[in-house]
């Protein structure tokens, strides 16, 4: 598996930190109020747990599961709900957690569906962030790194179900997926 990366991107330490300070950005951000973490499977998953043990204050959390990738390396544009919340969302002020935000399709159209369910304020926070390949305008308003467009695998992310389990996030080897 260690074979198959090009290259280390963010290392453990560097996503360490970022996890540390997004944490500490939405507790000054939220303070008095309590938060609703939505992870977004799969990916969010390593995030999510190494955010809310950073968070210090009451929160709670669910997952959504959602595709718009498949077995490929390109997102198709169109968003299906695979998981919907488990709870209603009525009034609560959320932080959709994802792993990387890449064209914004799939955080636009989450982010009107939590709008139209009358959430009270809707966020997004990701580790990994690529401006580059974005086609739809959203605002993001958490971000650990911004990243070149590369296909990257770890803590998540991976490349048809693997990787997921790296500790860094690495840069993919081309040979490999295409």
């Amino acid at each position: 598996m260690i074979n198959d990366v090009e290259r280390v991107l963010v290392t453990e330490e560097q996503i360490a930190e970022a996890v540390h300070r997004i944490a500490k950005e939405i507790e000054k951000d939220y303070e008095g109020k309590e938060v609703l973490f939505v992870g977004l499977l799969k990916g969010s998953i390593a995030f999510m747990a190494d955010l809310i043990k950073a968070y210090e204050k009451t929160c709670t959390i669910d997952f959504m599961a959602v595709s718009s990738y498949g077995a490929g390396t390109e997102s198709s544009g169109r968003v299906n709900i695979v998981k919907d919340l488990s709870q209603p969302i009525d009034g609560k002020d959320i932080i959709i957690v994802e792993d990387i935000i890449d064209s914004g399709n799939t955080l636009s159209f989450i982010k009107a569906y939590f709008a139209a369910k009358n959430a009270n304020s809707v966020k997004i926070c990701t580790l990994l962030n690529k401006p580059s390949r974005r086609v739809v305008n959203i605002d993001v308003d958490y971000i650990g790194y911004d990243i070149p467009d590369e296909f990257v695998i770890g803590y998540g992310l991976d490349y048809n179900e693997h990787y997921r389990n790296l500790p860094y996030v690495g840069v993919l080897k081309r040979s490999i997926y295409s």
